[in-house]
């Protein structure tokens, strides 16, 4: 009898997961440290689009300012060790601190409205942050921050082979807890709230409170992503905290699947690597990748990553979005 045939798109994770793994091992061959700033960057989008995905693609929450929380992971380094305070530890709780006394707030804010004022509430509140950081001359202003000292673990201070790995890892369990949350009672509730939260609030869940922890908890991985980017470059800046930063993680989750659990990684990947290849192409390369990106969420709905959907999966769900239109024009016949 044969086994079950494994499915196409754990074998894709576990392929793109152990080339990202084997990095540290090529730079340390060719002596390349480049490839690891250049993949650890990749990585560290991935995450800030993977804390975005919990909120957008499974909330249906569409927030412009979720930069705002990669640069408070930025900035607690930066500015911590401006003062001397270089302990890796302290760094990332000053970060995940300062990202939870703002986010509840906002949040909470935010979550009182729908749509486009969801949206321009988020934005307005990272514009506020970015121009408040932007004020900021002791600590560089808008020509940011130069890291003196990266976060202090010991032996591994400095040790870009251990940041790298440490971001992985990161990734890594960020895609587990995640993949909890969703498949969870708390993801049921989060993922039928985006359909429709009257109905959810009608049979007694309150689901703004859902929403509320789901949007804390992505915004502390955003916060956690920027805390890796500051030890990857070295530098932080206002510009990590743009609402342009905002959008380029929106267009990573559409690109790679919005609501799925990989889409947000095959998204940072895809997106950078096509604006790279553009570069070297030509010095009107955003003229090119506009038009492209936008072709891409046109022509594949359920992203990169939907591209992989077993055919049987991608006829059920055609099925199912048809009866539930079929539906909808049913009932506002009758309601004629």
């Amino acid at each position: 009898m044969m086994g079950k045939t494994p499915d196409r798109r754990v074998v894709v994770a576990t392929v793109i997961l152990a080339f990202l793994a084997l990095v540290p091992l090529y730079a340390w061959l060719a002596d390349d440290v480049y490839v690891l700033t250049y993949f650890g960057r990749m990585l560290a989008f991935a995450l800030a689009a993977l804390g975005l995905n919990l909120v957008l693609g499974y909330g249906g929450l569409a927030s412009l300012g979720h930069a705002m929380y990669v640069g408070f992971g930025a900035y607690a380094v930066g500015i911590l060790s401006s003062f001397g305070i270089v302990n890796g530890w302290l760094h990332l709780a000053v970060a995940l601190l300062a990202t939870l006394v703002i986010a509840v707030p906002v949040g909470w804010i935010a979550l009182r409205t729908h749509g486009m004022a969801f949206i321009m509430i988020t934005l307005a509140f990272a514009q506020l942050f970015f121009y408040m950081f932007v004020s900021l001359r002791p600590f560089g202003g808008d020509e940011g921050l130069s890291l003196t000292e990266l976060s202090d673990f010991g032996v591994l201070t400095g040790n870009k082979y251990a940041i790298y790995l440490s971001l992985f890892a990161a990734v890594v369990f960020t895609l587990w807890l995640v993949g909890r949350i969703v498949n969870s009672r708390f993801g049921l509730v989060l993922k039928a709230t985006r359909f429709n939260a009257r109905r959810v609030n009608a049979v007694g869940t309150a689901s703004r409170p859902y929403q509320l922890v789901a949007y804390v908890i992505s915004a502390q991985i955003c916060a956690v992503a920027g805390y890796f980017m500051a030890n990857l470059n070295g530098f932080v800046s206002p510009a990590m905290m743009s609402w342009l930063v905002s959008a380029e993680l929106m267009v990573m989750v559409l690109l790679g699947g919005m609501g799925t659990l990989f889409g947000p990684i095959a998204g940072a990947a895809g997106l950078l690597l096509i604006e790279d290849g553009l570069k070297m192409l030509t010095i009107h390369w955003p003229l090119i990748l506009g038009p492209l990106i936008l072709l891409f969420v046109l022509k594949m709905r359920q992203g990169l990553w939907g591209m992989l959907l077993p055919t049987e999966e991608k006829v059920e769900r055609e099925g199912k979005v048809k009866q539930a239109g079929k539906a909808k024009h049913q009932r506002g016949g009758a309601n004629g």
